[in-house]
Parts: C-alpha cells; structure tokens; sequence
C-alpha cells in the first residue's frame, strides 16, 4: 500500500447474487464494506419468514485502498467496480455521504423506501439536516416521493440507491443553506 494512497469508498458489482459471499472475503481480510439490507417477508417452505436480504442484489460498498482493492479483486473474479456511464470513472462515493447512508440504512427500519436514482427527481426538493431524534446530524433533500403521503428526507448515492426516511417532523428539519456562486 502507498503511504499517500487514501482508503475511499467503492461502489462495486459482485455478480449472480454473491454479494454476501464477496462481505464475508472482504471480512476475514479486514476490509470494511457495506451492503444495503432491508427485512422481506419471504415463503419457507408453507411458513411466512422475515428475512434480511439486500436491497439491490450484487451491489456492495468496499471500504479501501486502490491497490489494495486491486490485489483482492485478483482473488475474487466476479467482484467488479461499478463506473460512471458518461465518464467510464470508477464510482467512489464520498465518506461524509457514504457515514450518512450506512447511519440510516444500516438500521433496517421497515420505513425506509429505497428506489432507483431516476425515480427521484431531486433537483425539485430543499437540502436540510436532521436536528433531532435518531438520525440526528444525517443530511439529505428533502422532496414528496412515490409511494409516501408526505415529505421525506431522501439520501442518494450518485446513480445506484436512494433512501427515503421514514416521516420527519418538520420541527426536526433544517434547511441547509447553498453557498452563494
């Protein structure tokens, strides 16, 4: 590993569903990563279980270095990055947004509503931070989504998953101020 080179998040693709195996590879070697998981209710046999399974099947975030990730990669054929369609840039999310996603995704709140990055339109939303209860600190845009009666704060990461919150109080929400350009 270089001494100037930064660990970063990475969005990667770990194909025909073996995202939970790649996790487990990139556990035992120490190498942080994240998958989105939600509960789903899903038939055993004739019995109705709660299951914990991904949100979005293959996607995984690896916590790590460039080269380092390279040298894993070299043992693990069917982990592959996930690139930019118009750049061919590998899609590195940033740690401040990646801390807020996994804040709020990682807690598995059958409230959450995930959906695809263009079933969003964010640009008509207001960008706020949450001041109060538990995702207290987490900042996103705050926009009416399909599938919900009112308002929610949504979190998107650039062109894979968007979450949106369970219902916010709008007492709990503050408006975040763009710089002036």
């Amino acid at each position: 590993m270089s001494i100037n080179e930064k660990t970063q998040w990475f969005a990667m693709r770990a194909t025909y569903s073996r995202e939970l195996e790649v996790k487990n590879k990139l556990d035992e070697k120490g190498i942080g990563s994240f998958i989105p998981m939600h509960y789903e209710i899903r038939m055993v046999g004739r019995h109705k279980k709660h299951q914990l399974v991904p949100v979005i099947h293959n996607l995984i975030f690896v916590h790590s270095t460039c080269s380092e990730l390279q040298e894993v990669k070299s043992g693990i054929s069917y982990l592959q990055y996930i690139t930019d369609s118009r750049s061919g840039q590998k899609i590195i999310v940033p740690d401040e947004q990646m801390k807020d996603f996994i804040a709020v995704a990682g807690t598995y709140d059958e409230h959450l509503l995930f959906f695809k990055p263009e079933e969003i339109n964010l640009a008509k939303g207001t960008p706020v931070r949450i001041i109060g209860g538990k995702f207290v600190g987490r900042e996103g845009i705050f926009i009416k989504v399909k599938g919900a009666r009112d308002r929610r704060v949504v979190i998107c990461i650039q062109g894979l998953i968007a979450m949106a919150m369970a219902t916010i109080s709008p007492d709990l929400i503050e408006i975040i101020k763009e710089p002036q350009k």
